[in-house]
Order: structure tokens, then C-alpha cells, then sequence
């Protein structure tokens, strides 16, 4: 792609820690999702494009390494990726590094779906065409 896609910045909340004074990891996950939102938003073809036209993007699968644990104030880059795309399928991956010492403290991926309004799935490639090259071309740029 022409414009180069910038990675996402997250700061830790004082309120996004727990009693041992760490990242509750739970919060990662949602980062993953403001990460991803940011990704696609960037690419032209985010979320609330989908949903006026009455299509959604559930989660089907979670997985994650947990590396090394941050804390408040920690400042964290999210590298996404779009790793697989079926016309119908996403894969994304995610690499989330503290940027003060370089170090990869979270390794995760995430599979979702494309689902009309009546539950059924959406091919991508037929309703949306141009959201489709989009998504292709991501794909495409990442092997």
C-alpha cells in the first residue's frame, strides 16, 4: 500500500492493573480490539462501514502468549497484522512491545467473521468488492 500503516500506542491505566501492581490480562485483549479497530480504520474498510450496511464482525477464536507483564504508565506499541483472509474469515496478529525497552511482552491472534443481519455469513468479495482489495491487499503485503 501506499500510505504506511502506523502501529497503535497504548499507555496503561493506573486502573487497567491489579493487586500485584501489573496489567490485568484481560486488558490486552481489549487492546487487541481498540489495536484492530485502528488497523482497519486506517485501511478505509473499519467497523462502523460494515455495520451501516448491517454486517458484523464477532470474534470466533482467541489465542495469546503473555511475554512479560507492564505496568502503569508503560507505554506499549501494537503491531497488527492480517495474516488470513477467506472473503469471509479474518486472522490478525498481534505483537505488542513496551517501547521503552524494546522488549515483546504480548503475542496474540484473533479470528472473526463476517455476519448479516439474519446471522447468516457475508461474503465479503460479492456484497463488498472494494472492501474485499482492501483486505486481500493487507493480506497480500504481510507474506
Amino acid at each position: 500500500m501506499e500510505n504506511e500503516i502506523r502501529d497503535y500506542i497504548r499507555k496503561v491505566n493506573y486502573y487497567e492493573t491489579d493487586k500485584m501492581g501489573i496489567t490485568h490480562h484481560s486488558n490486552y485483549i481489549r487492546w487487541m480490539e481498540e489495536a484492530r479497530t485502528d488497523f482497519l480504520n486506517q485501511n478505509g474498510c473499519g467497523y462502523a462501514k460494515f455495520e451501516a450496511f448491517g454486517v458484523v464482525s464477532p470474534v470466533l477464536s482467541l489465542s495469546c502468549q503473555y511475554k512479560r507483564s507492564t505496568t502503569f504508565e508503560d507505554e506499549i506499541r501494537i503491531h497488527v497484522r492480517l495474516v488470513r483472509y477467506t472473503g469471509i474469515r479474518l486472522t490478525f496478529r498481534y505483537t505488542m512491545t513496551d517501547i521503552r525497552t524494546g522488549e515483546t511482552v504480548f503475542i496474540g491472534e484473533s479470528e472473526h467473521c463476517f455476519l448479516g443481519q439474519n446471522g447468516c455469513p457475508v461474503m465479503v468479495m460479492k456484497r463488498f468488492p472494494a472492501f474485499h482489495e482492501i483486505l486481500k491487499g493487507l493480506t497480500a503485503e504481510e507474506k
